[in-house]
């Protein structure tokens, strides 16, 4: 089978936002502009259509004709396209429970309604602890350097501290997680930034789309982000639907630690034969599970920030 692969630090995926105190904090990344130019080339991967039969043994699965008709559970049947990356995606989410907090890169691409065609793209340093949720957000890109951004959950009344860093002076702001400031860089509030959070929108997502028809579903055993091995599922709808938010859905999950580390998702082409537009794609790497951060690592006063 032949490979594919994404290269998550090539300076030229990294666009910087702008606006004094917008935020981009959300669940998950940045680097695929469109499919055509970071595509994936193997299309003799596992591939699954809404009522057709499947195996993981190579060969055409046998197909019959799609439906729209709504399912009457939630829960996807045996035989539905969705079932096994499903089972999947909750595996991976379960293995965060032996997670109490990590650091990592976090990379994102989001296209917001107020910037309308334009991606904002970020890339932060993080630290997250699970129990209180408590997060540390360093911007490493050039526009938005200095900027930091703590969270902990109870803590300032409910509020994110924000510092723009040296360029305005240190100044400490306290917003709201979802203060429209802040969500003019983000599709996402603060409160559902994370590995946990990235994961459970997923499985939301497909236990939604399991109701219905008209999805294909993809396995790529060989991917990779960067030098990581992972296994990617896409799935996909063929015409836009009500039901239906994303054209296309990629996951990556590490084939070593379990974890589902990245997500893009994108909308249909505006155009026959137009690559589908990216809407917002999350990664995280560099990850370090099980550090040991401290409320020192969540505290305003610790002395390696500026707040």
């Amino acid at each position: 089978m032949e490979r594919f692969y994404y290269d998550l630090f090539r300076p030229s995926d990294f666009s910087t936002g702008s606006g004094p105190i917008c935020f981009g904090i959300a669940v998950a990344v940045c680097v695929l502009v469109s499919v055509t130019s970071n595509g994936i080339a193997d299309e003799r991967c596992r591939s699954a259509v809404v009522n057709s039969t499947t195996t993981k043994s190579a060969g055409t699965p046998q197909q019959r004709t799609p439906t729209n008709k709504p399912r009457s559970k939630t829960t996807p049947t045996a035989s539905h396209p969705l079932t096994e990356p499903l089972r999947t995606v909750r595996q991976s989410l379960a293995k965060l429970d032996d997670v109490k907090d990590y650091t990592a890169t976090f990379s994102k691409k989001e296209r917001l309604v107020q910037r309308r065609t334009k991606l904002l793209s970020q890339t932060i340093k993080v630290k997250v602890r699970q129990e209180p949720f408590s997060l540390y957000l360093n911007y490493q890109d050039r526009r938005e350097r200095g900027r930091e951004v703590l969270y902990v959950d109870g803590d300032n009344r409910g509020n994110m501290l924000v510092v723009e860093g040296p360029r305005l002076n240190n100044w400490v702001i306290a917003l709201a997680p979802n203060d429209d400031g802040v969500m003019k860089e983000s599709r996402y509030p603060i409160t559902e930034f994370g590995l946990k959070s990235m994961a459970e929108r997923i499985i939301e997502q497909w236990e939604a789309e399991s109701n219905y028809g008209d999805i294909t579903v993809k396995h790529y055993e060989n991917a990779k982000l960067g030098d990581k091995e992972c296994l990617a599922i896409e799935s996909s709808h063929p015409q836009p639907q009500r039901q239906f938010k994303f054209h296309m859905t990629r996951v990556f999950i590490d084939k070593r630690s379990r974890l589902l580390v990245r997500v893009e998702q994108y909308g249909w082409p505006t155009e026959s034969g137009q690559p589908p537009p990216i809407i917002e794609q999350y990664s995280y790497s560099e990850i370090s599970t099980n550090v040991g951060l401290t409320d020192y690592d969540f505290d305003r006063d610790n002395a390696s920030y500026h707040f």
